[in-house]
């Protein structure tokens, strides 16, 4: 094996393209959405308690803006995950797998995942 290869471990100058950013995400974005299972079936579990724990459980998604965050961040992850999972359904049949059509798609898929966080923001904040 060559010594002489290039090595770039300067993290800075490394420039992913959109179509990579776009496939990380996805998979950060699944992530979430099973951390998100996790939680929601405890918080779902806690809430059948009782009517008290129910009120409780809806208070912290309600009232409280770390609740708040959680459901906006799940919302989030998961409206990405669906634009970007229909991105792959459709590429998978052949279309948009070119260079030029692949980065479009890919920046599409981004700037729908953008506005759904925009809007589930709206709708959970106000």
């Amino acid at each position: 094996m060559s010594k002489a290869r290039p090595i770039n471990l300067d993290l800075k100058t490394i420039r992913l393209p959109i179509t990579a950013i776009a496939s990380i995400l996805h998979r950060i974005s699944a992530v979430i959405i099973w951390v998100g299972l996790g939680m929601s079936l405890t918080a779902g579990y806690f809430s059948l308690q009782s009517d008290d724990r129910f009120n409780l459980v809806y208070n912290f998604m309600t009232d409280n803006f770390i609740g708040q965050f959680v459901v906006w961040g799940m919302l989030t992850a998961l409206g990405y995950y669906v634009v970007a999972t229909i991105k792959h359904i459709i590429q998978d049949f052949g279309h948009f797998e070119e260079l030029e059509s692949g980065m479009l798609v890919s920046k599409l898929a981004i700037t729908v995942g953008i506005v759904l966080s925009i809007l589930s923001g709206v709708w959970v904040w106000l």
